[in-house]
């Protein structure tokens, strides 16, 4: 049985080491098996350099067909396990066909890598970037060793940012007037508003806004959605009376919110929405729910 599990052990050990590593930023990340690991933080338009070191197990050498290193970035679709779709793919060969007798060392560079679409990962589908280092073999089979890191982009804010106003009604029951400050957020903004009671014929037992995350993936017969309701606050508790006005004041970073992802390579989106929801003595509820964009500014 030993020698059983000896013959299934890599050749070798592989190294990935950013050459940054000591002073670029560390963020936390989840891998496949749904655990929480350290990993690189980067933004589209940088370099990414590193080395990666081969090193044979005591006693062996390794014969190759070559050692290449690939900059991958992948879609995952969770209900289509097994499939990436590669949307950035970029390849350096770092040896040619030989054997490796000892401890191997090959540094490399990627520039001005565009990377356009952030880190994700979400109910049905993972976006993630990724250093594939690849010893080619005909016997045993290629070795592979992978290391992921992850991106963000940010964004200046938007040179037009309109308030949202809107209304809430129910036929000689109900005239709700709300508005928002505004309908784009970054990720460490407030939400401010207010919400108008110009006719009130029910009895209201209480009011909350929620901000939920809204995924699709796929697309036609075969699109999923997933909904997601990442904060709730309530507004009021207890019935209001015609005239009255509540304020909002809703701060975000306290959540874990994503940015707006619009049609990422045509695989999936992530949208953000404030729902109203108010719930009266019946515990009926009516809701209305308005788009909102979420952005990423410098140091969100």
């Amino acid at each position: 049985m030993n020698f059983l599990l000896g013959a299934f052990k890599p050749a070798c050990n592989i190294l990935i080491t950013f050459s940054d590593a000591k002073t670029r930023k560390q963020v936390p990340m989840k891998n496949e098996n749904g655990q929480m690991v350290m990993v690189p933080l980067f933004q589209s338009q940088e370099n990414i350099a590193a080395k990666i070191s081969i090193e044979p197990l005591q006693g062996k050498k390794i014969e190759h067909n070559g050692v290449k290193v690939e900059l991958l970035g992948q879609i995952e679709m969770y209900f289509d396990r097994g499939n990436f779709y590669d949307f950035t793919s970029l390849v350096r060969e770092l040896d040619v066909p030989g054997d490796i007798y000892e401890r191997k060392t090959y540094p490399f560079e990627f520039s001005t890598v565009e990377m356009p679409y952030e880190t994700y990962s979400g109910v049905n589908v993972r976006l993630r970037y990724v250093l594939k280092v690849t010893v080619s073999r005909n016997y045993g089979g290629s070795i592979v060793e992978y290391q992921d890191f992850m991106v963000r982009n940010y964004s200046p804010p938007p040179s037009i940012n309109n308030s949202i106003k809107m209304e809430v009604g129910i036929e000689d029951c109900l005239h709700i007037e709300f508005e928002y400050n505004k309908s784009k957020y970054h990720l460490k903004d407030v939400i401010i508003g207010k919400i108008y009671f110009l006719l009130v014929r029910i009895k209201i037992k209480n009011m909350d806004l929620e901000i939920r995350r809204r995924e699709s993936t796929g697309s036609g017969a075969n699109t999923h959605v997933e909904t997601e309701t990442l904060a709730k606050y309530e507004l009021m508790d207890g019935a209001p009376v015609r005239g009255e006005s509540i304020p909002i004041r809703l701060f975000l970073s306290p959540y874990e919110l994503t940015p707006t992802h619009r049609n990422i390579n045509n695989k999936f989106s992530v949208k953000n929405y404030l729902n109203l929801v108010l719930v009266d003595e019946e515990d009926r509820r009516y809701f209305k729910q308005q788009e909102i964009t979420i952005y990423r500014l410098l140091d969100s």
